[in-house]
C-alpha cells in the first residue's frame, strides 16, 4: 500500500453510518452520561470500519459517495442493551444496514484489517473501560427500562483517526 506524503499510516480512515438529528442527540447524551470523560473522545458512533487506507483517500471517497447515492434513507431498530465486559452498547438491527456494510466490505476487501473482517454487529458503545462490576450495573439499570428505539440511517460520515481523537472528513448523505 503506498501512502500520500504528509497521512500517516497510523492515521486511517474511519468510516460511521450517520443517524437523524434526535435519535443521534439522544444517544449522544446516554453516551456523554456514562463514558469516562477523560476518554470520551469523540460522539455516539456506529462504526462500519475501523480502518480504511489513509493514502487512498480519493479512491475512498469514491466507493463511499457511490455506495451512499445508491441507499436511500433506512429505519434501523436499537433492539437491545447489553455488556460488553467492560462497558455497554446498544445493539442496532437492520437488514438494510447488514447489506450495505456487506457491499462497501466487498468493494474493500482487500484493504480490511483483521478487526474489520471479523464480522459486523452493529451497536454504540455507551460506556467502556470502566470496571466489570459498573458496566454490568449500568446494563442491569438500562435494560430495566428499555424499550426498542426507531432510529433513521441518513448517509455515511468519513472520519480520519488522529491518535485517538478523530477529525471529520466528509459526510456523504444518501440519494433520495
Amino acid at each position: 500500500m503506498v501512502f500520500r506524503p504528509g497521512v500517516s499510516a497510523s492515521e486511517p480512515f474511519v468510516l460511521t453510518l450517520e443517524l437523524d438529528g434526535d435519535s443521534f442527540a439522544r444517544i449522544d447524551a446516554l453516551r456523554r452520561r456514562h463514558y469516562p470523560a477523560e476518554r470520551n473522545q469523540v460522539p455516539a458512533h456506529v462504526t462500519l470500519f475501523h480502518q480504511l487506507p489513509a493514502g487512498r483517500a480519493r479512491e475512498v471517497k469514491a466507493v463511499v459517495r457511490q455506495e451512499a447515492q445508491a441507499q436511500r434513507p433506512f429505519d434501523l431498530r436499537v433492539a437491545s442493551v447489553k455488556s460488553i465486559g467492560t462497558g455497554v452498547a446498544l445493539f442496532l438491527e437492520s437488514p438494510q444496514l447488514a447489506a450495505l456494510r456487506e457491499s462497501l466490505a466487498r468493494e474493500f476487501r482487500s484493504d480490511l484489517s483483521d478487526q474489520d473482517r471479523s464480522g459486523f454487529r452493529p451497536h454504540v458503545t455507551i460506556q467502556n473501560k470502566v470496571p466489570p462490576k459498573e458496566a454490568d450495573r449500568l446494563q442491569r439499570e438500562l435494560a430495566a427500562g428499555f424499550r426498542p428505539l426507531a432510529v433513521k440511517a441518513l448517509g455515511l460520515h468519513l472520519w480520519r483517526y488522529r491518535g485517538g481523537a478523530w477529525e471529520s472528513v466528509q459526510v456523504f448523505r444518501f440519494g433520495r
